[in-house]
């Protein structure tokens, strides 16, 4: 008899499980086992101390910087409806272009470009009735200069050398050469020329403020027609000399400073005084104006190569004649209007008292 021990299995496989309708049928399940730790507790590992007695309450209501305090003693913000809020921290800048240095530097530059253009556009217009950028060359002076022309002014007959030195076809300034015509002498003597003729008139008790409002503006007119005059002589003896306006303004407003030394002195010396000193300034500007015009207003003649004769009449020396006729006319007139202008001041001055 052989016996295999597979032919049970083989039977029990072919079976069918049988379906447990009843759980109690299969008994109690095997209990789990009971769990070894207890679930994790963060708060068991810091134990709480126990409350101070004598210590102050613990206040779990943060309010920030405002004080402590009911709540209706808060300010109230306004409800400003869908408005956004400005939840920015406090002391938080908010970012401003302006504030940036790239920036600053832009507007700057911006400015000081618009500044210049401004004045480029003011002094092209001022240009036209104004030649500002020719007037820079008569007022460019320092201090030696003064003093050098002031002497040359009142001692003349002792200069030697009267002409005037240029570079690059214009004439040097007046800070380098001492025969060049400037403007601030005659402007500053005709100041004083007005301030010198309040004192007098002071002195005098014939002093008002309209009567310096009448010598400063009678002085002023008398320099205009003067210069009208000169224009015109040049222009009807068609004489041609490197002689500008200005320059003619120059020379003509020299004579201030003799009417003003022979002013003062009349305080000290009366009209004896008066008329020495006056004489002597007028035959020293005289000497100056001949001089000093001779130089451009000959020269140009002098140096002209063409000879020419018009019906047996030498043209070269008819306008030499003319040259020295007009400067003579020049060294003439200005003796007299330094007289005219100051004679009114010192007619009535009082002789000293010994």
């Amino acid at each position: 008899m052989n016996y295999n021990s597979n032919s049970s299995m083989r039977h029990s496989a072919s079976r069918k499980p049988k379906r447990v309708v009843d759980v109690n049928v299969m008994g109690n399940p095997i209990p789990s086992a009971a769990p070894t730790t207890a679930p994790y507790n963060p708060y068991e590992s810091f134990p709480i101390a126990a409350p101070n007695p004598n210590s102050a309450p613990l206040t779990t209501d943060y309010r920030g910087p405002f004080p402590q305090g009911p709540v209706d003693q808060y300010p109230q913000q306004p409800f400003l409806g869908n408005q956004p809020q400005n939840h920015a921290p406090p002391g938080h800048q908010p970012f401003n272009v302006l504030s940036q240095p790239v920036v600053q530097d832009m507007a700057l530059q911006y400015g000081q470009q618009l500044a210049s253009t401004g004045r480029k556009v003011v002094e092209k217009e001022i240009e036209k009735y104004v030649p500002v950028s020719k007037l820079k060359y008569y007022f460019a002076v320092d201090t030696k200069y003064v003093v050098s022309k002031l002497g040359l002014l009142f001692f003349p007959f002792s200069h030697t050398d009267w002409s005037i030195k240029y570079e690059q076809d214009n004439p040097v300034q007046p800070r380098y050469e001492i025969n060049a015509p400037d403007l601030y002498i005659p402007v500053m003597a005709y100041v004083t020329y007005v301030v010198v003729a309040g004192l007098v008139l002071g002195m005098q008790d014939r002093f008002t403020p309209e009567q310096i409002g009448i010598y400063a503006s009678s002085a002023l007119a008398w320099t205009l027609v003067e210069m009208a005059v000169y224009m015109a002589t040049l222009y009807i003896t068609n004489i041609k000399t490197s002689l500008r306006t200005l320059d003619i303004l120059a020379y003509s407003g020299y004579k201030y400073v003799g009417i003003i030394l022979s002013v003062l002195i009349s305080l000290i010396f009366a009209n004896t005084g008066y008329y020495i000193v006056l004489l002597y300034c007028s035959l020293a500007l005289a000497f100056f104006l001949v001089r000093a015009l001779k130089a451009q207003v000959l020269s140009e003649h002098q140096n002209d190569p063409r000879q020419t004769t018009h019906y047996g009449t030498d043209v070269t020396a008819v306008g030499s004649k003319r040259r020295l006729y007009f400067l003579l006319f020049v060294a003439l007139t200005q003796p007299l209007l330094s007289w005219w202008l100051s004679l009114h001041l010192v007619k009535a001055t009082p002789p000293p008292s010994s």
